[in-house]
């Protein structure tokens, strides 16, 4: 963590979990709770500070969520397309492309946390972090998975981190596991004023043109819902009981919606962004 040198760029994928024959990651995928629950995401991820810092520090500048929302939500959805369902060569090609933004977003001695976005430390807990929201959405949306159904998308999920620099073996084993993994990683939360300012900015669209927010007052309400307690106390957002019986009737009637809806837009944009990824694969253009 608190290395300041570039660390090598390794070109190749990690060895995957193992998953069992014939799971299929697709019915697991919606582009709906990604929409609904993706910035409650952001902020399970940023609230290690390691995590946090690096993002908001970074100088890495043309990939900025500030700055650059549109360019940095494509980049950010077509990683997690290319992880779910993405073949070996289109993610190794990602991730090296990944790689060569992530190698120069390393802290200073002077910054006040030291971070780099290669640890496969701060890698393994963004992965646990997007493991969770998926979960997360498919049972807000669709009720609770069969265990073994549960058992084969944890092994699966492991691709949010094995598809960058998370060794296989940093997954945790099962799901007991990654339960025990997860109360142990909540002691790490600590989200101070900078980054909160900075992901209330982002939760509230301000990195959008004005003409673009008029959601904003939804996002902050599906976010909030789906923060766990914890984090909406770091966040200082309130909560009542009222607020949840809201939530919980959102989200049965995005359930129904969702399940009547052809699989290709229930997928929409993370299959998009594959054939987008394909495409300039095939052309050459850059990746991110």
């Amino acid at each position: 963590m608190s290395s300041t040198s570039t660390p090598p760029v390794p070109s190749r994928p990690a060895r995957d979990v193992p998953v069992p024959a014939g799971f299929d990651i697709t019915p697991h995928l919606s582009g709906l709770g990604a929409y609904i629950a993706g910035q409650a995401n952001v902020i399970l991820q940023l609230s290690w500070p390691g995590v946090g810092y690096g993002v908001m520090n970074s100088r890495v500048h043309d990939g900025s969520a500030m700055a650059h929302p549109i360019k940095r939500a494509r980049t950010t959805f077509t990683y997690l397309a290319v992880a779910m369902l993405g073949t070996e060569e289109e993610r190794t090609a990602y991730r090296r492309a990944v790689n060569g933004q992530h190698a120069q977003v390393v802290s200073t001695p002077e910054e006040p946390v030291q971070y780099r976005a290669m640890d496969p430390w701060l890698q393994t807990w963004v992965a646990a972090c997007l493991y969770y929201g998926t979960v997360d959405i498919v049972e807000a949306l669709h009720g609770p998975l069969p265990e073994a159904e549960a058992d084969a998308l944890y092994a699966y999920c492991a691709r949010f981190g094995t598809t960058l620099q998370m060794p296989a073996e940093a997954w945790p084993t099962d799901r007991a596991a990654f339960a025990r993994y997860w109360e142990e990683g909540l002691a790490e939360v600590s989200i101070d004023e900078p980054v909160r300012a900075m992901l209330m900015d982002l939760t509230m669209l301000r990195n959008l043109p004005r003409a673009l927010r008029g959601t904003a007052r939804f996002h902050l309400f599906m976010t909030t819902g789906f923060l766990p307690p914890v984090f909406r106390e770091h966040m200082r957002l309130d909560w009542t009981p009222a607020d949840q019986r809201r939530f919980e009737r959102t989200l049965r009637r995005l359930g129904a919606v969702e399940r009547r809806l052809p699989t290709r837009l229930r997928l929409f944009p993370f299959n998009a962004l594959l054939w987008d990824l394909r495409r300039r694969l095939r052309r050459g253009l850059p990746l991110v």
